[in-house]
């Protein structure tokens, strides 16, 4: 459950880190979704009231903290460890719309930078963050809602294993229009061993 102590919270696995954005990313945070605007525009969300606007960076990182500190949200950045200990931003990850109660439950969204893309890196942070929901957080549904044409995002959850529950028609309002998504989920009930340590176990035997 929610308490003074679950927010901020790192979370890591070997040479990669799931911790809180900051306002202090902003520079490195830009420069990479710079770099990757082609790679990105597609899946990005839109504002659909002709009048309105996305938040900026800083309006995004107050936003995404209220969340977390009201125990709604974990908004992470990933990152990797350099060599010389460096760690560079890669992507981003918000586990959102916590809901307690009779519901436990969570919707979690992410990107990777296209040239860390393919490496499992972002397999790698779902299955990390949704550990981190189940087990410390008392969590027990993870929801993950991607639209149809997104291959790199659908091998992700088809990586890990979470279940197709269907389309969602015109579900959220992506690069300027209603789109559809298909939506993914999993219950604690149906990984106890988790998702990190089977996802690493079969990465390891991949690469042997």
């Amino acid at each position: 459950m929610w308490s003074a102590t679950s927010w901020p919270v790192t979370l890591r696995a070997g040479s990669l880190a799931l911790r809180p954005i900051r306002h202090r990313d902003k520079s490195e945070w830009t420069a990479v979704r710079h770099r990757n605007v082609r790679w990105l525009a597609p899946w990005e969300a839109s504002n659909p009231d002709p009048e309105g606007f996305l938040p900026t960076f800083h309006q995004m990182v107050r936003s995404l903290s209220g969340q977390a500190r009201a125990g709604s949200a974990l908004p992470f950045v990933i990152v990797e460890r350099q060599a010389g200990g460096r760690e560079r931003l890669v992507g981003q990850l918000t586990v959102s719309s916590i809901t307690w109660g009779s519901a436990m439950t969570a919707t979690l969204g992410y990107w990777v930078d296209a040239e860390r893309a393919g490496r499992g890196i972002a397999p790698t942070a779902v299955a990390l963050a949704t550990d981190h929901c189940f087990r410390e957080l008392g969590l027990h549904r993870m929801e993950i809602n991607i639209r149809p044409e997104n291959r790199p995002s659908l091998r992700v959850v088809e990586k890990l294993h979470f279940r197709d529950e269907g389309l969602r028609p015109r579900y959220l309002h992506i690069a300027g229009e209603w789109a559809d998504h298909r939506s993914f989920a999993l219950t604690a009930e149906e990984v106890p061993r988790g998702l990190l340590e089977p996802w690493l176990e079969g990465s390891s035997r991949r690469r042997s």
